[in-house]
C-alpha cells in the first residue's frame, strides 16, 4: 500500500475514535447529570396503578413494584417487599416514584449506548483486544 494512502487510512481511524471518545464524554456526562438531579430507581422497577374497591365506590392508586423483594416492609420486621406503596395518583410518593423510574430509564439507554460505542472504539483498534476475547471468537468460529 503507498505511503499516502495509509497515512489517509491512519488519519481516517484517528478522527473516527475521537468521535467516538467525544460521543462516549458527551453521553457519561448526561450520565452523571441525571444522577446528580435526585433518587434513581432501583434497576428493573416500574409503577403500576391498582384498584381498590370500597364498599360504595373503586379507588385507584399506584405502587412501585421491582423484580424481586427489595422494599424494606413498615412492620418492623426485617422482611422486604417486591411493593412499595405510593398511594393515589398526583401524590408525593407517585410523582416522585415516577420522576425516579424516568431517570433509571435514562440512564439505562445512555448506558447501553456508551457501551456500544466503546464496542465501535474496539472494533477501530482490533489489535488492542484482550486475548481472552480473541480467544472467544476464535472458538466460536472453529465450532
Amino acid at each position: 500500500m503507498p505511503r499516502q494512502s495509509q497515512t489517509n487510512k491512519e488519519q481516517d481511524t484517528l478522527a473516527r475514535a475521537q468521535r467516538l471518545t467525544a460521543a462516549i464524554a458527551i453521553l457519561e456526562a448526561r450520565k452523571s447529570q441525571i444522577e446528580s438531579e435526585g433518587e434513581v430507581a432501583p434497576a428493573g422497577c416500574y409503577v403500576a396503578r391498582y384498584q381498590a374497591r370500597g364498599q360504595q365506590r373503586t379507588y385507584w392508586y399506584y405502587k412501585l413494584q421491582a423484580q424481586r423483594s427489595i422494599f424494606p416492609t413498615t412492620k418492623g420486621q426485617k422482611k422486604c417487599s417486591r411493593y412499595k406503596h405510593l398511594g393515589a395518583a398526583g401524590s408525593v410518593a407517585h410523582v416522585d416514584a415516577v420522576i425516579q423510574v424516568v431517570r433509571r430509564v435514562q440512564i439505562d439507554e445512555l448506558t447501553r449506548a456508551i457501551d456500544s460505542l466503546k464496542q465501535s472504539w474496539a472494533d477501530l483498534y482490533p489489535e488492542t483486544k484482550k486475548p481472552s476475547e480473541t480467544k472467544k471468537n476464535l472458538n466460536q468460529h472453529s465450532s
